[in-house]
């Protein structure tokens, strides 16, 4: 239902001038014949060329209002017809203002007052109907007065809702930008704590791994101790990274590994102690980031010293990569993890480990 209105307001809208200008044709027509007003001794020809005028006026009132004007005056000093001049009134009561709407209102006292001239010239009805002071002032009020009032009323709602429009709007502005603060402080506050929790602890590891470092004597504890210092220093970055980010005010992208790091990630496990061999079976494709991610972490995990792993990158033609990691040897039991970037049987999608 609601949609059927807004459909019949548009079509109203959009076709307002066309049906303005044939109702007043009309009307102009039926008052110099008759049937509305007083009857004219004019020729048809000129009744008709003075209709088609107005008409065309009507048609032009969203571009141009001096044509209605004067097509208003015209035709009530020519035929008394009203219909041109009851719209010129509502016109001039919805978009004169000041200055403007004084010089219509002296404007329509003078044609007025010019009509009342002729009907006394003409006499007859055209004298009854136009000169007479009782009618005077009807036509003045039908003519001015009430097309003028319901002009100026409907441009006052019209203001009225476009302030409340703006005022809706402001306040909608004001709501998103206290909102924002709301998220820029909640995030400095994350920030702040994440830094005084995390980063001060990550921060002592690095300074004891690096004494250590200094003044071991044990080879073996050396390269440990750098191997620490060195990891913490990378968590370090990345956890200012990410401090970084809740920082913003706007969204932003901080950079992770994928799996073209991969070879990163092993040189890591084998600094650790860790004998890790890569086998890579297929042409090199580039990856989303999203799915190299998954397969960066695939293979992720703590490793012992005395284990040897295997990590296993293969490429099909029609498939996305499919990544396996495989731990042996230790105390513990084997450890197979095996994960494929997309799904089985159309390449594309979440990631799954099994």
């Amino acid at each position: 239902m609601a949609s059927s209105a807004v459909a019949l307001r548009r079509v109203v809208h959009r076709y307002a001038p066309q049906l303005l200008a044939v109702l007043v044709a009309a009307a102009v027509w039926a008052s110099a014949a008759g049937d509305i007003g007083v009857r004219s001794p004019l020729p048809g020809a000129v009744v008709l060329l003075i209709a088609l005028g107005s008409a065309w006026a009507a048609g032009m009132i969203r571009s141009r209002r001096w044509p209605l004007f004067l097509a208003a005056a015209v035709g009530w000093l020519v035929l008394a017809a009203a219909a041109a001049g009851v719209l010129a009134s509502y016109q001039a009561g919805l978009r004169l203002r000041g200055r403007q709407l004084a010089g219509y209102l002296a404007g329509a006292a003078v044609v007025l007052t010019g009509g009342v001239l002729v009907g006394l010239a003409v006499g007859g009805v055209r004298r009854i109907t136009t000169a007479t002071t009782g009618n005077v002032l009807l036509l003045a009020a039908c003519l001015v007065g009430l097309p003028l009032v319901f002009g100026l009323w409907v441009r006052a709602r019209q203001d009225t809702l476009a302030a409340l429009r703006d005022r809706a709007e402001r306040l909608e502005r004001e709501q998103e930008a206290r909102a924002d603060r709301v998220r820029a402080e909640e995030r400095t506050r994350i920030a702040r704590e994440m830094h005084d929790v995390v980063a001060h602890r990550v921060s002592l590891m690095v300074v004891h791994a690096g004494a250590l470092e200094v003044t071991a004597a044990d080879p073996a504890t050396v390269e440990a101790a750098a191997l620490i210092r060195t990891t913490g220093r990378q968590a370090l970055t990345d956890l200012r990274e990410v401090l970084g980010v809740l920082r913003q005010a706007g969204p932003a992208v901080t950079p992770e590994r994928g799996l073209d790091t991969l070879d990163e990630l092993i040189g890591e496990s084998r600094a650790a102690g860790l004998r890790v061999s890569r086998q890579d079976e297929g042409v090199p494709t580039a990856l989303p980031a999203t799915l190299g991610r998954t397969a960066y972490r695939v293979p992720g995990g703590p490793g012992g010293a005395d284990e040897r792993a295997q990590a296993r990158v293969r490429r099909r033609d029609d498939r996305l990569p499919a990544l396996s990691a495989r731990r042996v040897g230790g105390a513990g039991p084997q450890r197979p993890v095996r994960g494929r970037v997309g799904p089985a049987r159309r390449g594309a999608g979440a990631a799954r480990a099994a």
